[in-house]
């Protein structure tokens, strides 16, 4: 059994096709939970109020909590022995429950499972981005299906670079459970999270079988913060952590890719020509101490 956790703030349109992909599933051992941050309106909660599937229970909050405490809301609801947290524009391939499944039965050691990611944009047709080849083509390993990760190795690759989707990724509920979300990092909520959990032991298992489909918008929240320069800001104090982290259980290397951040400071250079037409020196400013701080 795994639950499937939609923290829901958004389109109502897009979370009507994550509801009918998750619907499509061919392994219906799954139970999906809305946990609605009082988005306005009731459409959702009357569209599933509509379907006739008791695997599928609907939550609201009486105000907006914000995206960190929608996650720790859904970890804490979740009972099954997996969970994932799809994001609310996402969807699902009709097979992603079945590799979810079978992944952890091969992989009883591992608590993550990374399965393979379709790139959508905001009509839902295929997508790639600049961000998305880097992702893929050099940062992501490729080797073999069902490849087990751990410990410095994984944890210096992903401080190189972030080459998850983190809506995609399933946990085992204990183990997600066992590490909070930090405060103070909404843009790198997801890799400090991971990250926390790697220097703590955590197994990532990466599957090859495209089963999600990743909505990427042009405009989302770590975009809007780009220019004005909190984005890298957040980034460089949580290198600055889970460097220390590193530093503790004498991963050299890892501590080391942490104090470079290399592709967040690649993210602010390509950035800066945007700063440049709009003229603004004071994001200038702060990207350039992100690009040339370590």
């Amino acid at each position: 059994m795994i639950d499937l956790m939609v923290p829901y703030w958004g389109d109502t349109g897009y979370m009507r096709e994550t509801i009918a992909s998750i619907l499509a599933q061919t392994d219906p051992d799954w139970r999906l939970t809305v946990i609605d941050d009082a988005y306005p309106g009731t459409e959702i909660r009357d569209h599933i109020a509509e379907i006739d599937d008791d695997r599928i229970r609907y939550l609201r909050k009486e105000r907006n909590e914000g995206i960190t405490e929608n996650f720790r809301s859904c970890v804490a609801a979740a009972s099954a022995p997996l969970m994932a947290m799809p994001g609310c524009d996402d969807r699902l391939l009709p097979n992603y429950v079945e590799q979810i499944h079978e992944a952890a039965r091969r992989h009883p050691e591992a608590s993550i499972f990374q399965p393979g990611v379709r790139l959508i944009d905001e009509h839902g047709e295929p997508s790639r981005t600049l961000a998305d080849l880097v992702k893929q083509r050099i940062l992501r390993p490729r080797r073999h299906d069902h490849e087990v990760l751990s410990g410095e190795k994984l944890a210096t690759s992903l401080l190189h670079g972030d080459w998850l989707y983190w809506p995609s990724l399933a946990f085992k509920t204990e183990t997600i459970r066992a590490t909070p979300f930090r405060d103070g990092f909404p843009i790198v909520l997801d890799l400090a999270l991971l990250l926390d959990m790697i220097y703590d032991g955590a197994q990532l298992v990466t599957l090859r079988t495209m089963s999600f489909e990743y909505r990427r918008h042009s405009a989302s929240l770590s975009s809007d913060k780009l220019l004005d320069g909190s984005r890298f800001d957040d980034e460089r104090e949580y290198f600055r952590i889970a460097a220390a982290q590193a530093d503790s259980l004498g991963w050299r290397r890892a501590a080391r890719a942490a104090r470079l951040h290399v592709t967040s400071r690649a993210y602010a250079g390509l950035t800066v020509p945007l700063a440049l037409r709009s003229r603004d020196v004071a994001s200038l400013r702060a990207l350039a101490r992100h690009v040339l701080t370590t």
